[in-house]
């Protein structure tokens, strides 16, 4: 694993620094023990604009309620820890043949974004907390948190 690129879901970043989570112990561990194996963690535009919209959003609509500037803090630590998959045209071509490869539509567009982004980037792994999000993209494997415990 050494070296392997891993693309960390927006779901797992909003967990990893929200320590009340009941997923945050495990997504902690999860993210530690794939750093201890050497992978490159990484993140995407398209997630830190996930991660900033639920951590913004108000409460009463699944949301954190934080402040620009409180989401602002959060994102630093993001980006101070993960490396991040630039935006790009091949990502932009690779993203729109998907939509119509696997036909996409609705709010799935977001994870067929982070789905293209992948091979673009030479990314085979997603540590994500809905597997199902990515089962019909070929050549990328999704992990759940407690998946990469027990290996």
């Amino acid at each position: 694993m050494a070296d392997e690129l891993v693309l960390v879901d927006s779901n797992v970043l909003i967990r990893w620094l929200q320590p009340r989570d009941p997923l945050f112990p495990v997504i902690k561990a999860s993210i530690a023990h794939l750093a201890q194996a050497g992978a490159v963690l990484c993140y995407t535009s398209q997630n830190l604009g996930e991660f900033w919209n639920v951590l913004t959003r108000p409460v009463a609509r699944n949301g954190y309620g934080m402040t620009p500037e409180g989401a602002d803090r959060q994102a630093r630590k993001v980006e101070a820890r993960f490396r991040l998959l630039a935006d790009n045209l091949a990502v932009h071509t690779e993203w729109r043949r998907l939509l119509l490869a696997y036909r996409v539509s609705g709010v799935q567009v977001h994870d067929a974004r982070l789905a293209a982004a992948m091979p673009v980037h030479g990314v085979r792994r997603i540590l994500t907390l809905n597997k199902s999000d990515f089962a019909r993209f070929d050549g990328i494997e999704a992990l759940l948190p407690s998946d990469v415990l027990q290996s």
